[in-house]
């Protein structure tokens, strides 16, 4: 009797195991923390401005809720895109990758933040392609000496990304004082927008078929969601993006007047950082797997998805939401940094290889482009 009783035991007891499995097996540990960070902090927002805590705090607990739904729309845009294949994983990513800061725009708009908005699309790209993209190489090469990339995807990247900074160079250029297209600056975005986002509708064919997506190089995560599970966390994650970033907004004016910082610097850094770049902190973590061209291409596609899609889109948006209206005419220092970045970008990539100083390189001239917004003008309240 006592044999049955054991060999029911071993029976059930992976059983039992099946039946117990617990989300974080489903979602995996980074998604998982990322899940519980979410909740936690939009949970912890909303708590904060009902009960009138200091506009600061709810600022700072809101930025990072969309911090952790920004990198868990990323997750679930790659294990989505994963179903469909590595062409359509690129145009997902387009779509969807860029919600929270989305989302941050059209309220920011709506309550006239027009510099904040501006300056937060230029700086996701600087974030991305100079503080993310230098970590990437500090921190891989240090661990791993000089990595080497190359994939043809990489170069294209940043071909394009160069191309589409030209782009949004000329509107400056060209309405500066005694230029042929002075006093018409929204004519000209607007124009520039639509040429930019027919580029961008035709090349999503090509990435359908034929381009490669970043992700088409390799695969950071080993098994991938159900199409359900990937639809219900991007679903999950995007509805929370556009709650907490009306409240992201309603008090960054007053906590910014509070701490007496300029919008610029508002823009550039933090809602950049906050929206945008945090996202593509998995590129960080590929370069320490010494995976250089996994990494760069995550970053670069990025930046480039910001700058041929989500900016000309909300150039158009602007116009019919209410609120401020917003132009691609930039700063002569937004749009030198702008191009700088590009051209930067686009000689690292050629290179072929990456050491941990251009890594430390590109981090000095982020934190020095950070400097020169500091002293602005700072947010009336």
């Amino acid at each position: 009797m006592v044999a049955p009783q054991a060999s029911g035991t071993r029976i059930l007891s992976p059983m039992t195991q099946r039946r117990s499995i617990p989300l974080v097996g489903t979602l995996g540990r980074t998604a998982s923390v990322l899940a519980a960070l979410a909740i936690g902090a939009t949970a912890l927002t909303f708590v904060l401005r009902s009960s009138g805590a200091d506009h600061v705090l709810v600022f700072v607990v809101s930025a990072a809720a969309l911090a952790a739904l920004a990198a868990l729309v990323g997750e679930g845009t790659d294990h989505l895109g994963r179903r469909f294949g590595p062409g359509a994983t690129g145009v997902l990513q387009s779509a969807l990758g860029n919600l929270p800061e989305l989302f941050i725009s059209i309220f920011s708009l709506q309550a006239g933040l027009v510099t904040v908005v501006q300056t937060a699309l230029i700086g996701s790209i600087l974030a991305n392609t100079l503080l993310v993209l230098g970590l990437a190489f500090l921190l891989g090469g240090w661990r791993n000496g000089v990595q080497s990339f190359h994939a043809p995807a990489v170069r294209t990247i940043a071909v394009l990304l160069l191309l589409a900074v030209a782009v949004l160079a000329i509107p400056t250029l060209a309405t500066a004082p005694g230029a042929p297209d002075a006093g018409h600056a929204q004519d000209l975005s607007v124009f520039v927008s639509i040429v930019m986002l027919v580029v961008f509708v035709a090349s999503i064919p090509f990435s359908i078929s034929g381009g490669r997506g970043a992700s088409a190089i390799d695969s950071p995560v080993h098994q991938s969601w159900s199409l359900r599970l990937a639809i219900g966390v991007l679903a999950f994650a995007g509805l929370g993006a556009a709650l907490v970033a009306d409240w992201f907004v309603e008090a960054l004016k007053p906590s910014m007047a509070t701490l007496g910082l300029s919008e610029a610097f508002v823009g550039l850094v933090i809602v950049a950082i906050a929206g945008n770049a945090v996202e593509n902190v998995v590129g960080i973590q590929m370069a320490m797997r010494n995976k250089a061209d996994l990494a760069i291409s995550l970053i670069l596609n990025s930046s480039l998805q910001v700058a041929l899609a989500l900016t000309p889109a909300l150039v158009l948006l602007s116009l019919v939401i209410g609120g401020g209206v917003l132009t691609l005419v930039l700063t002569p220092l937004l749009a030198a940094t702008l191009v700088l970045c590009a051209v930067l970008a686009a000689v690292i990539v050629f290179d072929g290889e990456s050491t941990w100083l251009e890594g430390l390189a590109l981090l000095g001239l982020y934190a020095v482009i950070a400097a020169s917004v500091w002293y602005g003008p700072p947010i009336q309240p």
